[in-house]
């Protein structure tokens, strides 16, 4: 085994608070073109995090088997999927705030992997 469960877990929060960080960061860049784009691109990178926690929360629930894990995983990613588009439809459908903004909170969210993966050390 290359990892432990421990390792796994400590990353996966390193990465949630990452990309929290990041929805802050990009709600501060986006209020200078205003407040709504400022909240929406906070809540754009907000989502991702939540569905990153979700997941990390079922996949690191406990010791199993290979195939309990496999399951896991696959049910961890299918609940973070619907938990971003449903957080982005409820952002641009409900509240109607900018898209462009919404986006760009979540591809900067979706960068923190680059970055965390990259130095994990």
């Amino acid at each position: 085994m290359l990892n432990s469960l421990a390792s796994g877990r400590r990353l996966a929060l390193r990465i949630t608070l990452l990309q929290l960080a990041v929805a802050a960061l990009a709600g501060l860049g986006f209020l200078a073109l205003g407040r709504r784009e400022a909240v929406s691109a906070a809540a754009g990178a907000a989502v991702v995090a939540l569905g990153t926690a979700l997941l990390s929360m079922r996949l690191f629930s406990g010791l199993s088997g290979a195939g309990v894990v496999l399951s896991r995983l696959m049910t961890g990613m299918v609940l973070r999927w619907a938990v971003i588009v449903g957080g982005l439809l409820v952002i641009l459908v409900e509240y109607k705030l900018p898209p462009l903004a919404a986006i760009s909170g979540l591809v900067a969210a979706f960068a923190v992997y680059l970055l965390a993966y990259r130095f994990k050390g």
